[in-house]
């Protein structure tokens, strides 16, 4: 029950923040924008989780699990009510960050709740159930949105995330349990028994210890920078996805509807067999050979032609699999270097690296593509060739990171 409810707040964080790519082209007709303009409410988002999962790092491992998820979670099905009801770009950029701010640490505290939970023997399997919330978002969330914003405008995809979150926030409340075992590991000033004796009183951790502990020690540092190198070599290439299938190769909205829901199938039955390999045969193992697959991925998609859609979706859905599928054992690996009970602080600041890249991809995917004088995006492959020359980074990254718990 824990993992289903984990994985129904994660559909809805996700599907938020994947619904802003395939309408790319919308959104730039809607607010006048060019592609760097776009690539900016992309940004929006992932700036302010930054920033936000940084100061979260401070307090999260202080307070109930579950009473952080309901908190958060309640703060980013507001922001997202309040995208609906943007009337510019600037203030859409302005909602986006709100939901941004929530929702980058919420994802961080899903995956932190696993680490805790999670024996690590079994780890990478749960963890694959719970990221099959992307696959989810992709087959129906996603599809789901484009359809709605099609028929209605849209405002309306934004309208019914926040309606599902709404249910799934009331769920959460109701059958979640208190979540306080990394509590127990904490330090916490001991009272005097006796009026008469003076007891030792242990000092509470420093609360930017996670911060300090996150650049003082060698493996954490390398866990981090692996982590954003990571993040470099997958998502350069997707906020450019669909509106390069629709203004290169020609594909209308209902076939990049295909790519969603064809990819994010493939995925939901695969995530899981990612992670119970990676239990199996080890993390760095199932890693490695799913980058692999993932570099002809990228290239592929990257310098695709005019092709028929049926080869353009091969593309794109081997690297939903073996994209997706090498952030399972990489994310096992991330919760599996730091002690329990400072995971929620390391995780946030993880997250805030991640996000801080996520903005960063799209930012350089906005000045590297350009429009060409017919209208098509030209230098995608480039972008291409970065994501392909970070994700060998991180796989000579992964091999020098240390398992602690």
């Amino acid at each position: 029950m824990l993992l289903l409810i984990l994985a129904m707040v994660q559909f809805s964080h996700i599907v938020d923040f994947m619904i802003i790519m395939p309408l790319g082209a919308t959104f730039m007709e809607q607010f006048s924008i060019t592609p760097r303009q776009f690539s900016w409410i992309v940004s929006s988002y992932a700036f302010a989780a930054f920033a936000a999962g940084l100061v979260s790092s401070i307090f999260i491992d202080r307070f109930d699990r579950r009473k952080m998820l309901l908190f958060l979670y309640t703060g980013f099905t507001l922001g997202t009510l309040a995208c609906a009801f943007a009337e510019s770009y600037p203030v859409f950029l302005g909602f986006r960050a709100l939901t941004g701010a929530f929702g980058g640490t919420l994802g961080a505290l899903i995956l932190v709740i696993v680490g805790d939970v999670i024996p690590l023997e079994r780890r990478a399997s749960a963890m694959g159930w719970v990221m099959t919330a992307f696959s989810a978002a992709s087959i129906i969330g996603v599809p789901a949105g484009i359809y709605l914003a099609g028929q209605f405008g849209w405002r309306v995809p934004f309208l019914s995330i926040a309606g599902l979150s709404g249910v799934f926030l009331v769920l959460a409340a109701a059958t979640l349990p208190p979540l306080r075992g990394h509590l127990a590991g904490s330090l916490a000033p001991l009272a005097p028994t006796s009026p008469f004796v003076e007891m030792p009183k242990l000092e509470k951790p420093h609360p930017l210890a996670g911060l300090i502990d996150a650049i003082r020690i060698p493996n954490q540092r390398r866990a981090l920078t692996f982590s954003l190198v990571l993040i470099l070599g997958h998502f350069t290439i997707i906020p450019f996805i669909a509106p390069y299938l629709e203004i290169n190769i020609g594909f209308t909205a209902n076939e990049v509807t295909l790519v969603y829901l064809i990819g994010g199938i493939l995925s939901v039955f695969m995530l899981p067999l990612f992670g119970r390999l990676a239990d199996r045969y080890g993390r760095i193992r199932v890693f490695t050979i799913a980058s692999i697959g993932a570099l002809f991925s990228i290239a592929a998609i990257t310098n695709l032609p005019v092709v028929p859609v049926w080869v353009a979706l091969v593309a794109t859905s081997s690297f939903f699999v073996v994209a997706s599928g090498r952030n399972v054992p990489a994310t096992t690996l991330m919760t599996a270097v730091v002690r329990p009970e400072n995971r929620g602080s390391f995780m946030s600041i993880r997250q805030s690296v991640n996000e801080g890249g996520l903005a960063l991809s799209s930012v350089v995917a906005g000045f590297v593509i350009t429009e060409g004088a017919d209208g098509r995006l030209i230098h995608y492959e480039r972008v291409g060739y970065l994501a392909i020359g970070m994700s060998i980074v991180a796989l000579l990254l992964a091999q020098r990171l240390r398992i602690i718990a």
